[in-house]
């Protein structure tokens, strides 16, 4: 079994040049500027943040539940599902914003507008970028781990601690 620290160039089935380049290409429309500006935005927003990741049909392109294609109702309409990794960032959701108070959690969107008041410009300027929702979550590395590495749950990392630049 792999550790939580070890590098590996394939998770939840795909490479992590592959994650990236599904990205670019679904989000961002092949524009890496415009990815690396999204990028810049919220290591700029939240210095505090140990890592970010993106997951879901952004990085695999098809939807979990049923499979249809990123984007299968018009041009912006799938969105980007962002997490936020660290006891740090976890504390700026409200206590009525978790699935797990303090480790886990909801997702800040339309939906949930309000759990986390000083995320919520950090978002309205990614939507401006990506040209589509973006949900920012929060939650614990031991979670990650367990979604990505024991469940395969495929996420690319878009800052960690070790190389934000």
């Amino acid at each position: 079994m792999k550790s939580m620290d070890e590098a590996t160039d394939e998770q939840g089935g795909l490479t992590d040049e592959e994650k990236r380049r599904n990205v670019i290409h679904f989000v961002f429309g092949d524009d890496e500027g415009l990815f690396e500006s999204f990028r810049r935005t919220i290591i700029d927003a939240v210095p505090e943040v140990s890592r970010v990741v993106i997951r879901g049909s952004a990085v695999t392109g098809r939807r979990w539940n049923d499979g249809a294609p990123f984007d299968c109702d018009g041009p912006g309409t799938s969105d980007v599902d962002l997490t936020l990794v660290g006891a740090e960032v976890v504390q700026l959701f409200k206590l009525s914003g978790f699935f797990v108070p303090g480790v886990h959690s909801r997702p800040l969107s339309d939906d949930d507008p309000d759990i986390a008041p000083s995320l919520v410009a950090l978002r309205r300027q990614l939507m401006d970028l990506a040209g589509r929702p973006v949900n920012i979550q929060a939650t614990l590395d031991f979670v990650m781990y367990l979604r990505g590495d024991l469940l395969g749950q495929p996420y690319l990392t878009l800052i960690d601690e070790r190389n934000e630049s």
